[in-house]
């Protein structure tokens, strides 16, 4: 906060003398002192969320100073770097088409980052990835897309609710770049939506946003018309969502468009009958539950019944 109310002040009354006072600050990026380097990183990374450093020809300079601390030993300063290199959505956004493959580069290598115990970098790269996914060209994402999507997976069950939420969000906004890959995209989508689905009972209200987003951005992908207006009108923000109703019909519809993944699709709920969620161990059943009452008898035989009873 101290960073954004000094970024503002200097964005308003130093301008000119910015391109020096940023040129005198460069060196505390390498300072010995973490400190020094929390404090200048978390300032450039203010400065970027401005268009003022467009004006001053300062944003090539600052955005190769943000990717070089992406090593940097200390990891407040790794986060705050990739706050910065999104920041510039705001600030720059036409510079985001120009260097989008290397700002994408460095949020996947913050997801991927190996010291980082309690996901803080990884969460503001999905944070900044789903600000600049807006602004880059599309054929810049659609090499990267399949392992950012595999990689955010395992975030939407996390035990931090915005873990839960911003890689929820994110799988929501890469949707929009599904169509060149689309069969690959549509089992990741098959692959999240039962765990979409069933953190709509989430505990927290911001999840279940996430979670209505990112299923309403999934509709058109899937291939069923019936599927994609139910998410469009029953997952409205604004709209309260009567749970067992509206899963009934999903399952209808799922069973009417995929019967054949009726298996897939219960072994991934049997997953969450052990889920320290209460509302999601209830819904888990239910999800089991409406997909046997629609599917034929023809593809009742692929369910191993045994698996079935035991929850396991």
């Amino acid at each position: 906060t101290h960073a954004a109310s000094l970024r503002s002040a200097m964005a308003r009354h130093a301008g000119p003398r910015l391109p020096l006072i940023v040129k005198n600050l460069i060196p505390t990026l390498s300072s010995v002192f973490d400190s020094q380097r929390i404090t200048t990183t978390a300032f450039f990374a203010e400065l970027l969320n401005n268009n003022v450093v467009n004006d001053l020809i300062l944003l090539e300079t600052m955005m190769d100073n943000m990717t070089g601390r992406q090593k940097d030993a200390c990891m407040l300063v790794r986060m705050l770097a990739l706050r910065g290199l999104g920041n510039i959505a705001s600030g720059s956004p036409e510079k985001v088409r120009k260097h989008g493959a290397k700002l994408l580069a460095s949020m996947v290598n913050g997801m991927d980052d190996k010291d980082d115990p309690h996901n803080l970098v990884a969460l503001e790269a999905m944070s900044s990835l789903s600000k600049l996914l807006d602004h880059v060209e599309e054929r810049d994402i659609q090499s990267m897309l399949l392992h950012i999507a595999i990689r955010i997976r395992p975030f939407f069950d996390s035990e931090q609710p915005d873990l839960r939420q911003s890689s929820i969000v994110l799988f929501g906004n890469l949707t929009k770049f599904s169509e060149g890959n689309c069969e690959v995209f549509f089992e990741q989508i098959l692959n999240g939506l039962v765990t979409l689905l069933l953190h709509l009972q989430d505990p927290k209200p911001e999840v279940v946003k996430a979670c209505k987003f990112a299923l309403r951005m999934c509709g058109p992908n899937m291939g069923c018309e019936g599927l994609c207006d139910m998410f469009l009108n029953h997952l409205r923000e604004d709209r309260s969502l009567h749970y067992g109703e509206f899963m009934n019909n999903v399952c209808k519809h799922l069973m009417q468009s995929y019967p054949e993944m009726l298996n897939r699709l219960i072994l991934t709920n049997l997953f969450y009958f052990k889920s320290n969620w209460v509302d999601i161990r209830a819904a888990a059943p239910m999800f089991i539950g409406f997909l046997m009452l629609h599917v034929d008898e023809e593809h009742c035989q692929q369910v191993d019944l045994d698996q079935l009873i035991s929850g396991e």
